[in-house]
């Protein structure tokens, strides 16, 4: 018996499930303080994304140099400085920089 194909839609479907699932999963584990497994959750998130040409959901910051998802005052540290949003990972100290906008008043 052959098996069965399924879409690339539905092959997306399941994947974005299961990385909701994974991420949070992964934030449980980082803010038990179980790194290593908090880690291990991002990249099998990771590796799902790029199988099923998926892009990860905006809401889910991970540090990319370390791989430990970056939690506000858990695993990260945010400052405003500059126009950027500075987020500093505490563990490995790599920062990421995202530019933001102030409101304009008229």
């Amino acid at each position: 018996m052959s098996r069965r194909r399924i879409s690339g839609d539905e092959a997306a479907r399941i994947g974005a499930e299961r990385v909701s699932v994974l991420k949070r999963l992964s934030h449980e584990a980082a803010r038990s303080g179980n790194d290593d497994r908090a880690r291990r959750y991002v990249d099998i998130a990771v590796r799902i994304c790029r199988k099923t040409r998926t892009r990860m959901p905006r809401d889910f910051r991970f540090c990319k140099e370390c791989g430990v998802p970056m939690l506000p005052g858990v695993t990260s540290r945010v400052r405003l400085t500059g126009g950027k949003v500075v987020c500093t990972c505490l563990r490995c100290g790599r920062a990421a920089r995202m530019p933001y906008q102030r409101e304009r008043r008229a």
